[in-house]
């Protein structure tokens, strides 16, 4: 790849590989770390977060590795996502979530490793969640919200790959949330409706 300014860039033939034990890919260009100190508010239970910060310190939460791929039509991008094991209070570990900024673009998900779900909402509260583990795929389809979630004990690993231009809208959901939420109740994952959905900030 040239690295040309902005989407003037020419893209040339590439390949690119990652272990598939750890999500890392080789030689990326981007490597997006988030940590729980910046996802304070993405929780159900803020106490649990303070407790949890108290207890264990700033963790890290979710991490993406990309290659740096215009954000425009026709181009592909694609990216290794790595949610790590844990709980805050009875809510799982998981990414922040976002809606694409172009609605109409889906994404796919391939799961390389670890057991999890992919909570999809539209704004007017339609979900459905879906299983993730090695080898399974998610579609995610045009205007719904995604986020990956991690309910074993490893981290969850999936390729993800979506369309050029479809841009991020994380400013949505950093809002209002998600409608629903996966937590652990008995022993298991179970859905629930979030009690802080559209007053994340408060």
């Amino acid at each position: 790849m040239k690295p040309v300014v902005e989407d003037k860039m020419v893209v040339e033939p590439f390949s690119v590989g990652w272990d598939p034990k750890d999500g890392v890919m080789d030689n990326p260009d981007n490597h997006i770390e988030r940590y729980l100190k910046n996802l304070t508010n993405m929780w159900i239970d803020k106490n649990a977060v303070e407790q949890y910060l108290k207890e264990y310190g700033n963790t890290l939460v979710y991490e993406v590795y990309e290659k740096e791929i215009p954000h425009r039509d026709g181009e592909i991008q694609f990216c290794s996502s790595i949610t790590h094991p844990g709980k805050i209070g009875k809510e799982y570990f998981m990414t922040k979530g976002h809606f694409h900024a172009r609605r109409d673009t889906a994404e796919i998900y391939y799961c390389l490793l670890g057991k999890g779900y992919m909570l999809m909402e539209k704004e007017d509260g339609e979900f459905y969640l879906e299983e993730m583990y090695p080898g399974r795929t998610v579609y995610v389809p045009g205007h719904y919200a995604h986020r990956s979630i991690n309910v074993g004990e490893n981290a969850l690993i999936s390729l993800a790959v979506y369309a050029g231009d479809a841009g991020h809208d994380y400013g949505s959901i950093e809002t209002s949330g998600f409608k629903h939420a996966v937590i652990e109740k008995d022993g298991k994952p179970r859905i629930i409706e979030n009690p802080r959905f559209g007053k994340m900030l408060e």
